[in-house]
């Protein structure tokens, strides 16, 4: 069993800085891509950064320049520090890995964080 906790959002103005974190526990062999997507009121769940276990990332155009996806990996953890937020960034953020359980693997999400930018 696998569980992803994710801690971090809250309310902001704009301009403002938040820190996401999303840390996986449980019989976990090694954790491939790890993801954030959001999901605004009445909007479909987008994309937001993700990170390849090299440590490649890659990031929405909205957000580029703003905000940086990293990870620990002996902390199993990955983060998302946002910058020069805007009120268009106001989402629920959720974390999504996929993990590599004894040969196979799987995709697992957080539970969301809620990250408000007030004008």
């Amino acid at each position: 069993q696998v569980q992803l906790v994710e801690s971090g959002g809250g309310l902001v103005q704009a301009g403002g800085s938040l820190s996401l974190s999303c840390a996986a526990s449980g019989s976990i062999s090694s954790i491939n891509v790890m993801r954030w997507y959001r999901q605004a009121p009445g909007k479909q769940r987008e994309l937001v950064a993700g990170i390849s276990n090299l440590g490649n990332t890659n990031y929405a155009d909205s957000v580029k320049g703003r905000f940086t996806i990293s990870r620990d990996n002996a902390k199993k953890t990955v983060y998302l520090q946002m910058n020069s937020l805007k009120p268009e960034d106001t989402a629920v953020y959720y974390c999504n890995v996929y993990v590599w359980i004894s040969g196979s693997q799987y995709e697992y999400w957080g539970q969301g964080t809620q990250v408000t930018v007030s004008s």
